[in-house]
């Protein structure tokens, strides 16, 4: 690994605390932690974020979640063990994190209203979000 550029949690402290905030806050939502921690491994596979990788993989595992389905979370849409809310919200997942292709689609929207309130609807995409500027922070500053 890379000599961290920028030691931008102590540069920035407000934004980074602002960011463990919108995390802290997630973690309240009825969403629950694993699908959360799940969406959190999706986003990081997709911006190619090894640090997050092995943060969220070892979160989900030690929250219980079973080595099969971590590992086929890149492959989802292919495994049985996704249920039908977590693939709603992966395939939203995919759609926020390359939102300058997909433009979010009605398509990957409206599944979501099956298996969400609203309230989780937006807690997911602050989710997606939140885990698109981490990564994109570890990935920029190489920690």
């Amino acid at each position: 690994m890379s000599t961290l550029r920028l030691p931008y949690t102590t540069l920035s402290p407000e934004a980074y605390q602002g960011l463990g905030a919108t995390k802290k806050a997630l973690l309240k939502s009825s969403l629950g932690k694993q699908l959360i921690e799940l969406v959190y491994l999706r986003v990081s596979q997709i911006n190619g974020c090894a640090y997050c990788l092995e943060m969220h993989a070892a979160a989900l595992r030690t929250g219980g979640m079973p080595d099969a389905k971590v590992d086929s979370l890149a492959g989802w849409r292919v495994s049985p063990h996704f249920s039908d809310r977590e693939r709603a919200a992966l395939s939203w997942t995919e759609s926020l994190v390359d939102v300058a292709h997909t433009h979010a689609p009605d398509a990957e929207f409206d599944p979501l209203k099956a298996h969400f309130t609203d309230a989780e609807i937006a807690d997911l995409s602050f989710a997606i979000a939140l885990m698109s500027a981490f990564n994109r922070l570890a990935i920029g500053m190489r920690q």
